[in-house]
């Protein structure tokens, strides 16, 4: 029986230690901290459990589909409980999962050593060895150095999901997934808001007329946004902490009780043991070939750790790859076929290649666009706002990248992948027929607009 250890509980380490055990190997996950790493524990799911709770009294509260309450108002000792039932729950579910699958868990940290065994620190130290060793152990909050990042009430983003009460106000730097994220939570609970973006426009990854769309709709509902912007410092003014940006040269201040720096994650790979291993990394990013087996024989990097691409099921879909070639098994593994997701209201999904990023690669294509506006059950559910988009080859019509902004927009880009996967086409999702009335129709109506024909929407003037 092939023995092999895996160290981090994340979804890339609990997964890839599941798929192990599923495949007849002797298991061992080594994990620091929480059962189900930063996802389960400070990021994706403590933060989607607040945003439903934010989502939930944003509609309470507006009154708008007719349900009044009176005196609505937010307990947030009670959110952050709820929050962490959540957490709670499902991390006890990887738990036993783990544990119906035979694996065993040790608490403490891991470190590589030079003769290829595993060094574990804690309650029980104890030394490992295996025939496959899949490192796991994610990524960390970029940290900032600027004047002003020690003072008091300039967080990051896991001390943002348990703050002892809301704030009144809040200055966010960066308008990435992270950022943006955040800034809809807030808003939605009251707070006031300002975003700090260096670059000219809010979510650099995502198609350029969805990031737009987005920033209107937050706009709207007062989120302040500042692109081309560069933080000079923070300074305590006025019983405030005052962040100055730099923007076209000229320099602004924004006050806020609190200054949350959002810039994005990086690997967590200190301490662990990388060069006494002789295992080659950039910058803190593992190096890794197709299968994520480092330049070391039997040792894999899945999921943030290798800095490929920084999305939890991501992170799962390169564990079980490297768990199944680590075993002798054929894996499967697609990059240009991952779904990306942000849970603002309304929600934004991707999958596949951005209309900016069709072109750079010089290929013919066309676009059908189809506005929420024009489907009723997303007129019923956010107001219409939002858009369907399809980016398709010119000749075939394949597609080659679907673009959502709007309610269910999460769930419905699996269709999108799918389609992708299977090499679809425009003409094939027209032929599908999507139940009425749902959002997922919109989807045909994209196709459609492809080559004009949108059923409910007028055509272009010509």
């Amino acid at each position: 029986m092939k023995q092999v250890v895996v160290i981090g509980g994340g979804p890339a380490g609990y997964v890839g230690a599941i798929r192990a055990a599923q495949l007849g190997a002797e298991v061992q996950l080594v994990e620091s901290e929480a059962i189900g790493g930063t996802c389960l524990n400070i990021g994706c799911i403590p933060t989607k459990a607040l945003l439903h709770t934010a989502h939930l009294f944003a509609e309470l509260s507006s009154g708008s589909s007719g349900v009044v309450a009176e005196n609505t108002r937010l307990d947030w000792p009670m959110v952050l409980r709820h929050k962490q039932g959540v957490v709670h729950r499902l991390v006890q579910g990887v738990e036993g999962l783990l544990k119906a699958n035979g694996v065993k868990i040790h608490k403490g940290t891991a470190v590589l050593t030079s003769d290829g065994t595993i060094e574990v620190g804690g309650a029980a130290p104890l030394k490992l060895a295996a025939d496959a060793v899949i490192l796991a152990v994610g990524s960390e909050p970029v940290k900032l150095n600027f004047p002003g990042s020690c003072l008091p009430g300039v967080i990051d983003s896991t001390a943002a999901l348990s703050l002892p009460r809301l704030p009144r106000s809040l200055t966010i730097i960066g308008g990435g997934v992270i950022g943006v994220e955040f800034a809809a939570l807030f808003r939605s609970f009251g707070s006031e808001v300002a975003v700090v973006e260096m670059l000219p426009q809010i979510l650099p990854p995502v198609d350029g007329e969805i990031a737009s769309q987005v920033r209107k709709e937050l706009g709207r509902r007062g989120v302040q946004f500042l692109t081309g912007a560069r933080l000079t410092e923070v300074v305590e003014k006025d019983g405030a902490l005052c962040a100055r940006v730099e923007i076209a040269g000229e320099s602004r201040e924004i006050a806020s009780e609190l200054v949350l720096v959002a810039v994005g994650r990086k690997p967590r790979t200190g301490g662990l043991g990388l060069e006494a291993a002789g295992i080659a990394a950039e910058r803190g990013r593992i190096c890794v070939d197709a299968n994520f087996q480092t330049n070391i024989d039997g040792i894999y990097a899945v999921g943030d750790c290798n800095g490929q691409i920084m999305l939890a099921h991501a992170a799962s879909a390169q564990a079980v790859a490297a768990v199944e070639h680590a075993l002798g098994h054929k894996s499967a593994y697609f990059s240009d076929i991952i779904p990306a997701c942000i849970y603002t209201d309304p929600e934004v999904a991707s999958v596949g290649m951005t209309e900016e990023q069709t072109r750079a690669r010089g290929l013919k294509f066309k676009v059908g666009t189809f506005p929420l506006a024009g489907n009723g059950k997303a007129v019923i559910e956010s107001g219409g706002t939002g858009m369907m988009k399809i980016i398709c080859g010119d000749k075939y019509g394949e597609i080659l990248g679907v673009h959502i902004f709007g309610p269910r927009a999460t769930d419905l880009i699996a269709e999108a992948a799918l389609a992708i996967r299977l090499e679809a086409t425009v003409d094939e999702l027209i032929s599908t027929i999507h139940a009425h009335p749902t959002v997922s129709e919109a989807m045909a109506e994209a196709a459609l607009a492809v080559s004009g024909r949108a059923i409910h929407w007028p055509p272009r003037k010509r």
